[in-house]
């Protein structure tokens, strides 16, 4: 089967998997894995943060992030699409007992006039606006990229109304090479950042938390209440290690795959639109002879696996394991049908 799913399902490199079977471990909750110490060390560093926290997967990152900024009975503004919203099974509430102030933005990218028209008074009747979770790139927006000048306004909206600001970066590489950005100058906006290791960067575990030292050194205490204080992990460190030394240039290639898909698609009488193609998501509004449902029904009987997002909505998402030769394949069978 040739998986457009997700790029989460990727599996490890042989270059990974070797690097992997010959990391130096040790107990992280006593702090003395090196390979996890050092992994967290290079992440911070690459984006300019104190510190970074490793744990199993990004709505881990993203849920001790909101745990760490806020105190019950505060609220979290953030897109109506949100991953945190969306796909963490009510983890702000459950875990944090903040609500959710959601805005309508433009495939998941949010302005500063929208979060500042968001931002509740100083009224008892009200929860305190504590923190703004922005993600780049939107996952549901179809792989859109933020504008690093919106950031910049948003941070200070943020500033002037004492908000702190998140950014779940899942697939933040994605945006920083389509964009041709510095990782380090998201290290002077966000208070906090969430790096996925297991979606296009191809490790099979992971994502690293940053901030600032005493923010990392909250966010781990509420780590272990989570249940995420590991041992031996290093392994699956050194997995994320590897990834970011050889798997960050190369989301070019998905990129552009993505693109020429898209293109393909838009072809078909029963694809009324493609959200803009950025990154390495596709997003396509089905409609006529099939439904997104029983397109990728189709699809699959055929030997691609694509996700239904909605009735009318099917993704496609590109990663390493996608080859040349899979995505001719795919072109194919698309334009037979």
């Amino acid at each position: 089967m040739i998986d457009y799913r997700s790029d989460t399902v990727t599996r490890p490199t042989p270059g990974m998997l070797a690097f992997m079977q010959t990391a130096p471990v040790g107990d992280d909750v006593f702090g003395e894995d090196p390979s996890i110490n050092s992994l967290e060390r290079i992440t911070a560093a690459k984006f300019g943060m104190e510190a970074g926290l490793f744990c199993p997967t990004g709505t881990m990152t993203n849920q001790l992030a909101i745990k760490t900024h806020t105190q019950a009975g505060d609220e979290v503004i953030c897109d109506e699409l949100s991953h945190i919203y969306q796909y963490e099974g009510g983890g702000i509430a459950f875990n944090s007992g903040c609500s959710v102030k959601l805005l309508q933005g433009d495939r998941g990218r949010l302005t500063a006039q929208q979060i500042l028209a968001g931002i509740n008074p100083d009224d008892v009747h009200k929860p305190i606006s504590r923190l703004i979770s922005l993600e780049n790139t939107s996952n549901r927006g179809g792989g859109a990229c933020y504008d690093f000048d919106d950031f910049k306004a948003i941070k200070k909206v943020a500033q002037a109304h004492q908000l702190a600001l998140h950014l779940d970066g899942a697939r933040i590489f994605n945006a920083i090479v389509h964009k041709q950005e510095a990782a380090i100058d998201y290290g002077n906006i966000f208070d906090s950042i969430s790096i996925c290791l297991s979606k296009g960067l191809g490790a099979p575990v992971g994502s690293v938390l940053l901030g600032s030292a005493a923010f990392i050194k909250k966010a781990r205490r509420w780590r272990k209440v989570f249940g995420g204080g590991m041992r031996q992990a290093g392994y699956l460190a050194a997995a994320g290690i590897y990834a970011m030394d050889h798997h960050i240039d190369r989301l070019a290639d998905d990129h552009k795959n993505a693109l020429l898909l898209s293109e393909v698609l838009a072809k078909k009488d029963f694809v009324n639109s493609i959200l803009p193609v950025e990154t390495n998501i596709v997003i396509a509004n089905i409609g006529g002879k099939y439904t997104a449902t029983s397109l990728a029904d189709t699809l699959k009987e055929r030997g691609i696996l694509s996700i239904a997002m909605t009735p009318t909505q099917i993704r496609f998402v590109f990663h390493l394991d996608i080859t040349e030769s899979d995505l001719a394949k795919t072109i194919d069978i698309i334009n037979a049908l």
